[in-house]
């Protein structure tokens, strides 16, 4: 009896018999950070070599057929990336139709964390003078800012920036923020202004407690606008 052979359907075959290029290249499509070439040869069961040699056959066909985008090994790892010279057409298609700043309130508020953090909502408000809720929450899903833990003493939410705000800014870390002596008086002076002007503010006071502050007609409306 004569046994037959048939090719297993593309969603049965094993990870090894997979076409080493086409496979790299759907991995790479779905990576949120640049993929050794280590990781990737584990997964697709296969030597480090020939993933790397693999993975700069690609490059280079890409780079001769003038792609829109390039694969490029950039920290320890690979991935794609739009080739610089089509930059505008991406950058007019993420911009369209937006403004790619943020509002005056959003900037303050994001300062007062950058200087202040780890802060939380209640003590933005205070030094603010406004109530900080919607735009804390437009930090929050731009990937600007991020829980940081809770405050022992009264169990607050805590915030910090990330590093998506350092990316954004330009800086390798929080120690090249510019000084804030020459433009603004003693941090004391102004926590003490901002205490007198919103005594309904409790800046030590668990963020949805009791003393969180609440809206009061003057708070930030959300902006619209993309950072």
């Amino acid at each position: 009896m004569s046994e037959e052979t048939t090719e297993l359907p593309a969603g049965l075959r094993t990870v090894a018999d997979l076409d080493l290029k086409p496979a790299l290249e759907a991995m790479l499509m779905v990576v949120d950070e640049p993929a050794t070439e280590e990781h990737l040869a584990k997964i697709l069961e296969r030597p480090r070599r020939q993933v790397a040699d693999a993975l700069r056959e690609l490059a280079d066909e890409y780079a001769v057929q003038g792609r829109g985008f390039e694969l490029r090994f950039v920290a320890g790892g690979w991935r794609y990336y739009t080739r610089a010279e089509y930059a505008p057409a991406v950058e007019r298609l993420i911009l369209d139709g937006q403004t790619a700043r943020l509002t005056q309130a959003a900037l303050e508020t994001l300062a007062v964390v950058a200087y202040r953090q780890p802060v939380s909502r209640s003590r933005v408000s205070a030094v603010r003078g406004v109530n900080c809720d919607g735009v804390m929450r437009t930090l929050l899903q731009r990937g600007l800012v991020e829980e940081a833990g809770a405050e022992p003493e009264t169990g607050a939410i805590l915030y910090r920036t990330t590093n998506y705000f350092l990316e954004r800014m330009g800086l390798r870390g929080l120690d090249e923020l510019p000084e804030l002596a020459p433009f603004l008086p003693e941090a004391e002076a102004i926590e003490a202004e901002t205490q007198e002007g919103v005594p309904s503010f409790d800046p030590d006071a668990p963020d949805d407690g009791p003393g969180a502050p609440a809206p009061r007609g003057t708070g930030d409306v959300d902006d619209q606008t993309e950072f």
